[in-house]
């Protein structure tokens, strides 16, 4: 029988639900707002983690400036997620903000208006249709 998940995908899932507990309970900062964490790679030796990571933003954060505010408390993370976890090294932990979901909108919204312009030719097509069968 073969593995379904490496160690190192079993690790990254792991560390996604401690980083979004630790995040969410242990980082106080009202600059960073509402965080959640999307993904996680782990490199193959298990020393570093990439944290994906998206942002409600209120008012004037921007997600720019929420990750400028987390990547600070970096280190308190790494901190508490060894206390959390039982590994041999910790993970270096680095935020990296999530852009699939922006641009997952952005695509969204352009095969909208795509739809929607194919949508108005065609009743337009179909009205100049209507125009020459009544001349005949």
């Amino acid at each position: 029988m073969s593995k379904e998940f490496s160690r190192t995908q079993r690790v990254a899932q792991q560390l996604q639900k401690e980083l979004a507990v630790i995040v969410q309970r242990e980082v106080r900062d009202s600059r960073i707002g509402m965080v959640t964490v999307s993904d996680v790679e782990v490199s193959r030796d298990l020393a570093y983690a990439t944290v994906f990571v998206t942002f409600l933003c209120v008012g004037e954060q921007t997600p720019e400036s929420c990750l400028a505010a987390l990547k600070e408390h970096e280190v308190m993370v790494r901190m508490a997620l060894g206390k959390r976890i039982r590994l041999r090294l910790t993970p270096e932990v680095k935020f990296v903000y999530d852009e699939t979901l922006v641009e997952g909108m952005r695509m969204s919204n352009l095969v909208s208006e795509v739809v929607s312009n194919d949508a108005q030719k065609k009743g337009e097509a179909g009205r100049q249709d209507e125009e020459r069968e009544d001349e005949e």
